[in-house]
């Protein structure tokens, strides 16, 4: 009998799953096996949100392959001598994977072909199963990656994608590999109380509502704090409960101007991955170096701690924010207007910002998370690294009624409209019932400070 081992890893998935679909095609028996890494848990990924989500996503996995009569197996420790000793259980001949960007990711695949083939077994590794276009698939004349995304999406959009796999109707499990059990959502502590589940019957739910519902007015709302109009679906794409190359082509076979502006942030999904595989270290050093002259942390900590706490004074950062605590998730807009404020208004390094996303994002995906905080701190692809976000603009623009500050910053529930977002302008007998912070810089000082600091005068 011929067994392979599917190691999932940012794929939890059995819909459009090319790794599992070819070790099914080729053998008689698979190992569907996910180790929980101790090398990931040392290097302080393991989030509370993001451990609560991705035990929903295991045991969502694992009810899924026991409806199709096999099981997933799980293990804790070294992922490579996990691999190995699951390969020597089952007798596998071939461990299947999908390929990851991160230099971490670069590195497991390196040290499992090398133990595997000391074993005389075979490693393959699959392209276009956590992107929808495999990160070299294009690439400019002079480089080995894009740098800037708008003629990276021209390329992209010329591409054909692979089409969506079946998922399987029946895996085979071998006896004798033994598995822990799987992890359950009760089991974290200090998760956010507003976590939303996961798990793929979750993602697909979501799916269809959002392509249904609203995908047709993503190019008017997606800015839309208040009106909450983005599809939620990226912390199913962080997990690979959804395959980003069957949502392109369902979002395309949606059609019109809100399908377009959507795969948008899809192919931007993919630039991000591409910009990491190449250059492994921007998700700590800067990818474009800018010799800033960051406040030290010290020096800034009643800053970042106003930040970190929704304090800060300024309304709409406050809102997401508390959104992000609350939920483990934060609005696109409200994560430009934070990172801006941070990064600029205050000046601080934006690995400290970074590292605070990561605290608390269900969706924190390494190449996501730090190359979009690198585009608003200059330090990134953005061409415009000089812009500065004006969060009272911003606010006043895609919080017009101020019902998203209300909703996150109950202390300024009754103040009405627009004036909500410069409590500090108004007559207010109550302001100090209100318990809200005057603001902690003022914004004409934060943008001097950020022109000195980077020699703009």
């Amino acid at each position: 009998m011929t067994v392979s081992i599917v190691l999932y890893t940012s794929d939890l998935r059995l819909h459009d799953h090319p790794p599992l679909r070819a070790a099914l095609d080729g053998s008689d028996a698979v190992v569907p096996l996910f180790v929980r890494d101790e090398a990931v848990a040392d290097a302080g990924f393991t989030a509370p949100n993001r451990m609560a989500f991705l035990a929903d996503c295991l045991t969502d996995l694992d009810a899924g392959l026991r409806e199709r009569g096999g099981r997933l197996v799980v293990r804790s420790g070294d992922v490579v001598a996990e691999v190995v000793k699951a390969a020597a259980e089952a007798d596998a001949d071939e461990v299947r994977v999908a390929a990851g960007v991160s230099a971490y990711a670069q590195r497991r695949e390196e040290r499992l072909r090398s133990a595997l083939e000391a074993e005389g077994r075979r490693l393959h590794v699959h392209d276009a199963v956590v992107t929808a276009l495999a990160p070299g698939a294009v690439t400019p004349a002079a480089s080995d990656h894009f740098a800037v995304f708008t003629p990276y999406h021209r390329r992209w959009e010329r591409q054909p994608l692979r089409d969506p796999v079946a998922a399987p109707r029946v895996v085979r499990v071998p006896d004798g590999v033994g598995s822990e059990a799987v992890p359950s959502r009760s089991d974290v502590p200090s998760v956010s109380e507003g976590l939303a589940r996961g798990g793929e019957g979750e993602a697909r739910k979501r799916l269809t509502a959002w392509l249904r519902d609203g995908i047709g007015a993503y190019e008017d709302r997606h800015d839309d704090l208040p009106g909450d109009a983005t599809s939620r679906l990226s912390p199913h794409l962080h997990f690979g409960t959804l395959s980003p190359v069957e949502l392109v082509h369902r979002a395309r076979g949606a059609g019109g101007p809100g399908a377009e502006a959507f795969v948008r942030q899809l192919a931007w999904r993919d630039f991000h991955h591409q910009v990491l595989a190449a250059r492994p270290d921007a998700s700590t050093a800067d990818y474009r170096p800018r010799h800033d002259r960051w406040r030290s942390e010290a020096e800034a900590a009643d800053d970042i701690e106003a930040w970190r706490e929704g304090r800060t004074g300024y309304p709409v950062v406050d809102a997401a924010m508390r959104q992000l605590r609350h939920e483990g998730w934060m609005h696109n807009r409200g994560r430009l207007l934070t990172a801006s404020f941070l990064a600029k208004t205050l000046y601080v390094d934006w690995r400290v910002g970074a590292r605070h996303f990561l605290d608390l994002l269900v969706d924190g995906d390494v190449a996501d998370n730090q190359l979009n905080w690198q585009w608003v701190a200059g330090t990134g692809t953005d061409s415009r690294p000089n812009r500065v976000l004006n969060p009272v603009t911003q606010a006043r623009r895609y919080d017009p009624d101020g019902a998203y500050v209300r909703r996150w910053v109950p202390e300024l529930a009754g103040i009405a409209g627009r004036a909500v977002h410069e409590p500090w302008k108004l007559r207010d007998p109550d302001r100090a019932a209100r318990d809200y912070p005057d603001p902690i810089v003022d914004l004409s000082e934060g943008l001097a400070r950020f022109r000195r600091a980077r020699d703009l005068d």
